[in-house]
């Protein structure tokens, strides 16, 4: 199983993500807003897409499904239960089920709602288990809920994100990278991890983006770190009716808020 991350170069930051297999080059595209680099990409690799996924309803994410649909013939694969949010769908999937491509490609489906209600993501079982996570998490942050909730976005990663090994390498929507960790600092002024890491990638070359893992989100992204008391005193510091030993839930609700102004 191969997964390459391709970056738009859009204004949002965009990346989508085509996942071959290795013996046979049948190939997912997944969220593929960029038809041309997509198509690009499969004809320079000799890879035949035959599939089109789409982790959520959002323009940024399903408008290129007609055209690469079109150039390709492939099937349109989305939530069971998008409804007409996302047109065309041949093949509703919905949490447990397995997408096969090839005979390497086995991508299960996780239901991942928060930052729309039809959310899913696609985990990679592989030497290196690996999550495409569309808009839920972020590197170093996670999605907004503009058109979501909160209170579902948490119950996400309290129920499923916090259940994946530390090993699991992790594959947004998006490069928010270098604000997100400007935000963890600015919560967690401390946070060695946060500050080595923003050293690291600041000004890097999103055709090359680091790829992190779950355990470094752990150590940098303050939505996974609920517990920590740098990020507790830093959410009280801008919540003070928070109670003295605010919950999991109150912190990140919190965080979120605080997110989406800053």
């Amino acid at each position: 199983m191969i997964v390459e991350q391709v970056w738009t170069g859009n204004s949002g930051r965009n990346f989508f993500y085509m996942v071959a297999c290795s013996e046979t080059g049948e190939t997912v595209a997944i969220d593929p807003i960029d038809p041309p680099k997509c198509l690009a990409a499969a004809e320079k690799k000799g890879w035949n897409i035959t599939r089109v996924l789409n982790t959520h309803e959002h323009a940024d994410h399903i408008a290129g499904n007609d055209d690469v649909i079109a150039a390709t013939g492939a099937k349109l694969i989305g939530p069971y239960n998008a409804g007409n949010r996302i047109p065309g769908i041949d093949e509703g999937v919905r949490e447990g089920d397995v997408v096969k491509l090839g005979n390497t490609v086995e991508l299960e489906v996780m239901e991942t709602p928060g930052h729309t209600p039809i959310h899913i993501s696609l985990l990679g079982h592989s030497d290196e288990p690996h999550l495409l996570c569309g808009d839920t998490i972020f590197n170093a942050g996670v999605g907004h809920c503009h058109s979501g909730d909160p209170n579902i976005l948490y119950a996400t990663f309290r129920d499923k994100i916090a259940n994946l090994p530390d090993e699991t390498k992790i594959y947004p929507g998006h490069d928010y990278i270098t604000n997100n960790l400007q935000f963890t600092l600015d919560l967690e002024p401390d946070n060695a991890n946060a500050k080595a890491l923003l050293s690291d990638v600041d000004g890097q070359d999103p055709d090359d983006a680091l790829v992190t893992t779950l355990g470094l989100e752990r150590k940098v992204n303050t939505f996974m770190r609920l517990d920590s008391a740098s990020v507790i005193d830093g959410v009280k510091a801008k919540f003070p009716n928070l109670p003295d030993s605010p919950s999991e839930e109150d912190v990140f609700l919190s965080l979120r808020m605080l997110r989406n102004d800053w």
